[in-house]
């Protein structure tokens, strides 16, 4: 592992997509409040993993007009800076945004963590990780993870689950995943 690029690590949240992917995929159904990740832990492990500072941001889609005031200053208590995104119907403004900050990232120094399993930024990440001073990780659910992150682990890319590496859920979610057997613990199913 290299050494720190900028001594920051931008911590950047496709909330759309988490939240999509831990409905959809792993609960089947809308995630009660107490089911939901605990952003303050990612906060944490992100700084912890890459011993430096964070710059949380978190992308919402607010094309609806509406603001989720609760929630933003939720974030906002916890040092998130919420990036609330409107655009045309269709227009995946939460992608379009997060986007345009790794580009930006890319032409500062810093480390990044992505939140999200989705392959549109995949190019993006890929020009990230051209720079050898710089470390870029992905964080989600691993079993969603769109194929191309794992092709670019070999590049560097790394890998994070958010559940059991930045450990943001109060529970065990009802997970369906392949398991390395020397780390299987028998309890998490009993």
């Amino acid at each position: 592992m290299s050494e720190p690029s900028g001594a920051i690590t931008y911590l950047l949240i496709d909330g759309e997509n988490i939240d999509s992917t831990l409905g959809q995929q792993i609960l089947e159904r809308r995630p009660n409040s107490d089911e939901r990740p605990r952003w303050e832990r990612l906060r944490s492990f992100a700084a912890e993993e890459w011993s430096q500072p964070v710059k949380a941001l978190f992308f919402l889609n607010a094309s609806s007009g509406q603001l989720p005031t609760p929630f933003i200053r939720a974030l906002q208590s916890m040092d998130y800076r919420p990036i609330p995104l409107s655009g045309t119907p269709g227009q995946k403004v939460v992608d379009i945004g997060i986007q345009r900050t790794l580009d930006a990232i890319g032409r500062r120094r810093g480390d990044v963590l992505l939140a999200s399993h989705d392959g549109d930024f995949l190019p993006h990440l890929s020009r990230l990780l051209e720079d050898d001073d710089r470390r870029v990780g992905v964080v989600g659910f691993p079993e969603f993870f769109n194929a191309g992150f794992a092709a670019m682990a070999e590049d560097g890319l790394e890998l994070f689950d958010l559940e059991t590496d930045a450990h943001c859920f109060t529970s065990v979610l009802p997970r369906v995943r392949i398991m390395p057997v020397d780390s299987f613990d028998p309890e998490a199913f009993l």
